[in-house]
């Protein structure tokens, strides 16, 4: 009998040695990608430039991530990842460099937001090794030793939450001790190691969707054009980013206003935590029940978890409930990359996994931007209720599309972790 709780299913991660190369230099570019924003903002700040000015880089930064990045994984499907990554990390790079010698040199202001525009070529790391892994899985490369998706997404989540928490704080603290630049030196550094690391890992690549010469004369559309489950998906990531972000500033500013700045920083610690573990744990379940009923069930737990910040007007309930808020957050991320893995082929998983991305990224964008014209305005508390305003249409979207879901997203549970070699989706 199949245990519908299994503490011991990350061997089957640990195992695959497969993984090694390409899970290590995806998690170095996400080193970078974590702090890219933040570090920018530091290293302006601290070399003299208004947070003004610091904040609209660090949004041009975000909002060419969001136009780009899905177009360069769309060519990372078509094309494959050693012929694309290294192209797109060399422009990456260039703007990083640009950027960063406009502030050494310091340059006219336009050309931060030149070098901020090519930053936004960023391959996106959670994608490609999330795609690496699927095509080990359903390729029946792996056999017996393959790993459940649920496991593997739950793997790549817990990766995500740690370089969350801990790239912004290190390069904080190295931009704060050494010199304004160091913080987000580190990170170009270690994002040149991992491109070089992923681009030679190549025996776990992904075939292209399409020779060169095909792509050439034929052009496909866009999967956020041709998929309405993957519009969905993206517009739930957009309303995450956006809800998280108004709280993440928002916990800032009422901590200010209760005279205690140290309250935000060990309520985001612990939340991230918290989340952090819900992810490990929630990879060890083997849930029967479909797809659509999973993301529904979430999707209704996150957006009332964090529709509860409008009760929030002091560090207890503060405290109450950013750790709720925080079981529901990484399950909802989770079932939301599965479900993307659901609705696309294979050889286009690179492309909608990075719409997901560049969703919460937008929102990440958005989020703090309207939340501080709010709290300037009326306070801390009138942003958690905006903010509270934003998660509770989550659970409405959700239930509106309910049945386009039911439709949309396959029920095949998670046993088909061993496709045999040549098995179509």
């Amino acid at each position: 009998m199949t245990k519908k709780f299994d503490p011991g299913v990350y061997r089957d991660i640990l195992r695959v040695r497969e993984a090694y190369g390409f899970d290590l230099g995806g998690f170095l570019i996400r080193f970078y990608q974590y702090m890219m924003n933040i570090g920018t903002i530091t290293m302006l700040t601290l070399s003299g430039y208004s947070f003004f000015l610091a904040g609209l880089v660090s949004s041009a930064i975000a909002l060419s991530t969001f136009v780009v990045a899905p177009r360069v994984s769309k060519l990372v499907d078509e094309q494959g990842q050693h012929r694309v990554v290294p192209v797109a990390g060399a422009i990456t790079m260039a703007g990083f460099c640009l950027l960063m010698a406009t502030v050494i040199l310091q340059g006219p202001d336009w050309l931060l937001f030149i070098g901020a525009f090519f930053m936004g070529f960023l391959p996106n790391p959670q994608a490609m090794t999330r795609a690496r892994w699927t095509y080990l899985i359903r390729s029946g490369r792996l056999g017996s030793r393959a790993p459940s998706l649920r496991t593997m997404f739950s793997y790549e989540g817990v990766l995500d939450d740690i370089g969350f928490m801990f790239s912004p704080a290190i390069s904080i603290a190295l931009a704060s001790s050494l010199f304004p630049t160091a913080g987000l030196l580190a990170g170009g550094v270690s994002f040149v190691i991992g491109v070089i690391i992923l681009s030679v890992s190549r025996s776990t690549e992904p075939p292209p969707s399409r020779s060169r010469e095909k792509v050439q004369a034929q052009r496909t559309k866009s999967v956020f054009r041709t998929s309405s489950m993957v519009r969905l998906l993206f517009c739930l990531m957009l309303l995450l980013g956006a809800f998280f972000g108004i709280f993440d500033a928002t916990t800032v500013a009422l901590a200010e206003e209760l005279g205690d700045p140290n309250i935000a920083s060990v309520v985001l610690m612990i939340s991230s935590f918290v989340s952090m573990i819900m992810g490990f744990v929630f990879g060890m379940l083997r849930l029967r029940v479909p797809q659509y009923v999973q993301l529904t069930v979430a999707g209704v737990l996150v957006g009332c978890a964090y529709g509860c910040m409008a009760f929030i007007d002091s560090a207890p309930t503060l405290y109450v409930v950013s750790i709720t808020a925080a079981l529901f957050y990484a399950p909802f991320l989770i079932i939301c990359n599965a479900s993307a893995e659901r609705v696309v082929p294979d050889t286009r998983l690179t492309e909608a996994l990075t719409w997901l991305s560049a969703g919460s990224t937008c929102g990440l964008a958005i989020g703090p931007t309207a939340g501080g014209l709010i709290i300037d305005t009326w306070g801390a508390a009138a942003s958690f209720d905006m903010g509270a305003a934003v998660a509770l249409i989550i659970p409405l979207l959700i239930l509106v599309f309910y049945r386009a879901m039911k439709k949309g997203i396959p029920e095949q549970g998670y046993e088909e972790v061993a496709f045999v070699e040549g098995t179509k989706k």
